[in-house]
């Protein structure tokens, strides 16, 4: 397995956003392991972005992960329940991320259906394989990602990023993969910064 190391984290973010498309998101969770291609993504760039949790510099205990190292995980709750998955990027004490906002399991898919409504894929209705994991709270359900994943490095053993999976006939993606672009999702409040476009996203 040829893991995504935190140099790939260290530059643009939404350079890094695009380029995440089409990587493969791995799970550990209790010894059981689920492999995802990511889909969806969103850029966050806090020194310009009123979408972004740290614009203008702004520190908590809820913001402070975003201020760490390039490729370190930032889990954080939205609406008091949903956990969302970013990946911090840009050099140290920036305050940049990249949301993974969906994915398709690739691997061991039984086991995030499970994780995500009790039930093997086999036995999920049409709604809920068209609402599987696309979505950042979707996707965190189905694998089981919260808070206490919040602020790990990459490279922990519970939740990494690869090039490629051989092991599992996994290749890796075409450097000139197509993808789409568009605004972000839920930030109308962000003035200006709503009309970003700072989504992407690949066809599944």
């Amino acid at each position: 397995m040829a893991r995504l190391d935190s140099k790939f984290f260290l530059r643009d973010t939404v350079t890094a956003a695009q380029d995440l498309l089409g990587r493969y998101l791995i799970r550990n969770d209790g010894g059981e392991h689920i492999v995802c291609r990511i889909t969806e993504t969103e850029a966050y760039v806090g020194a310009i972005d009123k979408a972004c949790h740290a614009y203008g510099g702004r520190r908590t205990p809820r913001t402070e992960t975003l201020y760490a190292a390039p490729g370190t995980s930032y889990v954080y709750l939205i609406y008091g329940m949903y956990s969302c998955l970013n990946f911090v990027t840009g050099p140290e004490g920036e305050a940049s991320a990249i949301l993974v906002r969906g994915c398709v399991p690739v691997y061991n898919a039984d086991a995030a259906a499970r994780r995500r409504f009790g039930v093997a894929v086999s036995e999920m209705t049409a709604y809920q394989r068209k609402n599987f994991m696309n979505g950042p709270g979707k996707l965190c359900k189905g694998l089981s990602i919260d808070r206490t994943l919040n602020g790990l490095p990459l490279g922990n053993g519970l939740l990494d990023l690869a090039w490629d999976l051989p092991e599992y006939g996994l290749p890796r993606r075409p450097d000139d993969m197509p993808f789409h672009t568009g605004k972000r999702v839920g930030i109308d409040y962000a003035e200006e910064a709503v009309d970003f476009p700072w989504r992407f996203w690949i066809d599944e």
